[in-house]
C-alpha cells in the first residue's frame, strides 16, 4: 500500500462507502435509511462513528450544509477494489501478481476479447512503467575509457 493508497475498508465501512458511490452524497440520517433499506438497522451514533473514521481514513469528505454535515466519497470506487486486490495477490499468491493471473487463466480462461483487452491493458501500464523509470547515464567504465 502506498501513502496515497488509503487503509483497507471493514465490511461496515464498504457498506457506507457503497452509498455514497451510489448516491453522490449523503447525511447521517440518510445513510441511516439506506442502510435500513438494505434490511440493517443501525444506530444513528454507530452510523455517526463509522463515517468519521472514514474521514480520518481518508475514504470520505464532508461539506457543511447549515448546521448539516453532507458526506461524499474521497476516493474512487476503483481505488477500494484495487486495495482488496493488493491485498488478495498478498496474500493468497505471495505477492506475484503473475501467478494470481495465471491462476485466473488456469481455473476459467479468457474469452478473445477479455485476451485482447487485457493485453492492451498491459502494454498500456508497460508504457507508463517505462516513462517513469530513472533515465539511464553513461556507466563509470564508459566514462574511464573516455579519459
Amino acid at each position: 500500500m502506498t501513502k496515497s493508497t488509503p487503509p483497507p475498508l471493514t465490511e461496515s465501512q464498504r457498506e457506507v462507502m457503497e452509498i455514497f458511490w451510489k448516491h453522490g452524497e449523503a447525511t447521517v440520517s440518510e445513510v441511516r435509511e439506506y442502510l435500513a433499506g438494505l434490511g440493517r438497522h443501525v444506530a444513528r451514533n454507530t452510523v455517526q462513528t463509522t463515517i468519521v473514521r472514514l474521514e480520518a481514513k481518508g475514504w470520505a469528505k464532508h461539506r457543511e450544509c447549515g448546521r448539516t454535515f453532507v458526506y461524499s466519497a474521497a476516493q474512487p470506487q476503483t481505488r477500494s477494489l484495487g486495495v482488496k486486490v493488493a491485498q488478495m495477490v498478498d496474500r493468497f499468491f505471495a505477492g506475484s501478481p503473475e501467478d494470481m493471473v495465471t491462476a485466473l487463466i488456469e481455473y476459467r480462461g479468457l474469452t478473445e476479447e477479455e485476451a485482447t483487452r487485457i493485453t492492451a491493458m498491459i502494454d498500456e501500464a508497460a508504457g507508463k512503467a517505462k516513462e517513469s523509470a530513472p533515465k539511464k547515464t553513461k556507466s563509470n567504465s564508459t566514462q574511464k575509457r573516455g579519459r
